[in-house]
């Protein structure tokens, strides 16, 4: 269910920012306010070493983290070692997430901390958005790297409930 509530957060986002580009700017300020508690969640979310989104497509695609397949292992009918090989995966995940997340808040900070301060300029703002990203980059690979290890433990069968239980197919 938390990617369904980062989805969702994700989506609103979009259409609450095509909204502000309307002349009335939407919903008379509500989409930055909607944007603002988005953030915080982000923050949150990415602090406890959980991706936000971040491997969606993997889970989408067939490659499902070890989170969610703890949530469902009754379903899938997971083995006692399959079950602690999630375990093992998902706290490694966390462990390893933690570090990579710290870095991408903490360059997001320096980023808004640049606009707050009053001295951004091109340079500055350049550097910032490239720390950002390669912040971004290393949490989105630890991620969908368990992801790939998930799925490799997992039978055809397993995969294919897991598939219908998140995604109706």
């Amino acid at each position: 269910m938390r990617t369904w509530t980062a989805v969702g957060i994700v989506l609103a986002m979009a259409t609450l920012a095509g909204a502000q580009h309307r002349h009335d700017g939407g919903h008379g300020g509500e989409p930055h306010l909607v944007a603002q508690q988005c953030q915080k969640q982000f923050e949150q979310v990415i602090a406890d070493g959980r991706g936000f989104g971040l491997a969606f497509v993997a889970d989408q695609e067939g490659y499902p983290g070890p989170l969610h397949v703890l949530e469902l292992k009754d379903l899938l009918r997971l083995s006692p070692e399959q079950e602690r090989a999630m375990q093992r995966m998902m706290e490694a995940m966390f462990a390893d997430s933690r570090p990579a997340a710290g870095r991408l808040l903490a360059t997001e900070r320096r980023l808004r901390s640049l606009f707050a301060s009053g001295t951004a300029d091109e340079a500055s703002v350049r550097a910032a958005v490239a720390d950002v990203e390669r912040a971004h980059t290393d949490l989105r690979l630890v991620h969908l790297l368990t992801h790939l290890k998930t799925r490799d433990r997992l039978t055809d069968e397993q995969r294919r409930l897991y598939h219908a239980a998140r995604w109706g197919h």
